[in-house]
């Protein structure tokens, strides 16, 4: 059996796009740094994000049940930074970027590489986290610029190629 540490390495080997997820609603309004997104289909357009049910932050996620997905570029790692902090409260977060809302009212971050603005359709809870699907109500498309992934437990970039938006 594969240990957790040894699971955390391997998927620290992972390369993935550094996301901030919000929501906003009735229980608040809170955002943070995640790289457990994914698209499921296009037909609906869904998606797919992880959250720990140990978070402080989950209810508000869990019972809002609008998401935004917001795709960072370069030029976002402070951002990230801002937004994985546990310990920062919502406003002080959000008191970085420019932040906007589509039809849902989850934040969305203006200058995001794409921001997508979602409803939770499903929630399945696997071991420690809950995987909401999010049906995609609108998308946002930033300007192009390099791609912000995270891999090695540090911050990299790559370039737009073509047919990527």
């Amino acid at each position: 059996m594969v240990d957790a540490q040894m699971f955390r390495d391997a998927m620290g080997r992972l390369g993935a796009a550094v996301n901030i997820v919000t929501t906003d609603g009735p229980h608040g309004r809170h955002g943070l740094t995640a790289s457990a997104v994914c698209s499921v289909t296009d037909s609906p357009p869904t998606l797919l994000v992880c959250l720990n049910r140990t978070s402080g932050s989950y209810l508000q996620y869990s019972s809002n049940r609008v998401i935004g997905i917001n795709v960072l570029a370069s030029g976002h790692e402070d951002l990230a930074m801002r937004f994985a902090k546990s310990s920062m409260e919502a406003d002080e977060r959000f008191a970085a970027g420019d932040w906007t809302t589509a039809e849902t009212g989850a934040p969305l971050l203006s200058d995001a590489m794409v921001a997508l603005d979602c409803t939770v359709e499903q929630i399945v809870e696997v071991g420690t986290h809950s995987v909401f699907f999010c049906i995609v109500r609108a998308v946002r498309f930033g300007d192009g610029r390099e791609s912000l992934i995270y891999q090695g437990r540090a911050f990299h970039t790559i370039p737009m190629t073509a047919g990527g938006g």
